[in-house]
């Protein structure tokens, strides 16, 4: 076992050492009354102790590494031989726990992240190992053969992985649940005279506290005995509930399709779709039609994704919005500073609706950075940015086309090390902003979620 930081030499009493200790660990030996005392140096302690855990006499090892708890300079040791002893006994629960608090002090540390994968694969909990597989991956002093194993760990547990499913709820705080304009008023045109008019209340942004909750859950099943081609079934779903019923929202979407291994690096997926949206408790849009991508991984652990989406919806406020919706998506991950992830998403999405006026083409980008911090805090941060171009005006604002700028902001902070009652705390702060050439849908939004999650 080899540990990243060196440690400085602190002489340690042992008390009541064995003649065996004495003989393998040679130190300040004294005896009196009967009784012998050695005393040895920490480096001399961890020699032994790093023996016993090797030969599995690990209730032999524990007391020694207690000793080195106390040693300055050799917590570190100490911590992963302990974690190291209670994963080689199957003890993996606590062998988690100990690995879990070595990252948070420390991320850098790849070869325990990689003794925490194995860990968390052997308590079925797949997406997690595989989050860390990826992170060690990374390590630039990586053995080719570790790099190899760890893809094809990787590839194992993808194939393997029957199901998961995340959820949450809490309360969501928000400037803006109409996401409405915050002006007073509006300009209409009457031939070409601009005439100013008061906008309704009920037209303008309003705020309020509400009960939110999503949940995301997938089924990966096998048909193929060598785990080149699986079956999707992927669920998700989120909504809010105000005082009240009038901005109610509920968005429920079910997809199905197959997944096809191309290589060890490549594998494509394609899936029937179907949606619905309810607004203030009434059903405001449905949606059917396809979706699907590739996932190329390039070089160890970097992953290069590609989506693409086009759904048939019906609209019932108003069927001048029913019609053609369609995107493509690129995204492009990349593992850096040990364990954190970086992303880079460009996007283009095209509406085709009954009304012209309503049809527009967007185009724009994400960055975006997370991963993990110390003490079991874990986050995300993205900013991105669109232009909007609509293809016809609507004449009783302007003369020509609406064209928006779009901005919006995300920042999540979340601690899986605390629960309760077996959910983590999320806090995220979400803002948005759209600058059009119609007052009437300028709008600013910000909005907090304050949740427990739960990720199986």
């Amino acid at each position: 076992m080899m540990f990243r930081r060196g440690v400085p030499c602190v002489a340690l009493a042992l008390l009541s050492a064995t003649p065996a200790l004495a003989d393998e660990a040679p130190g300040e030996q004294t005896c009196a009354n009967g009784t012998c005392q050695v005393r040895l140096t920490p480096a001399q302690v961890l020699a032994r102790a790093e023996q016993l855990v090797r030969a599995g006499q690990f209730e032999e090892a524990k007391p020694l590494l207690l000793a080195l708890l106390k040693a300055p300079g050799y917590t570190f040791q100490a911590r992963y031989l302990a974690g190291y002893s209670a994963m080689k006994a199957g003890k993996w629960k606590s062998a988690a726990g100990i690995f879990r608090r070595i990252l948070v002090e420390d991320p850098g540390q790849t070869q325990v992240r990689l003794d925490y994968g194995r860990v968390l694969l052997a308590m079925g909990k797949t997406a997690s190992a595989d989050h860390q597989l990826r992170l060690a991956g990374e390590a630039q002093d990586l053995p080719p053969e570790v790099a190899r194993t760890i893809r094809s760990v990787r590839n194992i547990i993808r194939s393997r992985r029957a199901w998961s499913l995340n959820v949450d709820f809490g309360i969501a705080p928000d400037s803006n649940i109409n996401n409405a304009t915050g002006s007073d008023t509006v300009t209409i045109l009457f031939g070409n005279q601009p005439i100013p008019l008061s906008l309704d209340k009920a037209a303008q942004a309003k705020s309020g506290l509400g009960i939110t909750g999503s949940f995301d859950g997938s089924l990966r099943l096998p048909i193929a005995k060598d785990g080149s081609k699986l079956w999707l079934v992927d669920v998700n779903g989120f909504g809010t509930q105000y005082k009240g019923s009038s901005f109610d929202d509920l968005y429920l979407e079910a997809a199905t399709g197959p997944e096809f291994k191309l290589s060890e690096r490549a594998r494509v997926r394609i899936e029937g779709l179907v949606a619905e949206r309810d607004y203030g408790n009434r059903i405001a849009s449905r949606q059917a039609g396809v979706k699907g991508g590739a996932e190329l991984t390039v070089g160890q652990t970097n992953r290069l994704g590609l989506q693409f989406d086009l759904r048939r919806t019906w609209t019932r406020f108003d069927d001048g919005y029913s019609g053609w919706q369609g995107g493509l998506y690129a995204t492009y991950e990349r593992v850096v500073a040990k364990s954190l992830i970086a992303s880079a998403s460009l996007f283009a999405r095209r509406d085709w609706l009954k009304t012209d006026a309503y049809s527009s083409t967007e185009v724009g980008g994400i960055l975006g950075i997370g991963g993990e911090l110390p003490k079991g805090f874990n986050f995300g941060i993205s900013g991105g940015l669109s232009r909007a171009v609509y293809d016809a005006p609507l004449y009783l604002f302007a003369n020509d086309p609406r064209r928006d700028w779009r901005y919006n902001a995300r920042v999540t902070i979340g601690n899986r090390a605390v629960r309760v009652l077996g959910l983590s705390p999320t806090i995220q702060y979400t803002y948005g902003r759209a600058d059009s050439s119609l007052p009437l849908f300028a709008t600013e939004r910000s909005r907090f979620r304050l949740t427990l999650a739960r990720y199986f």
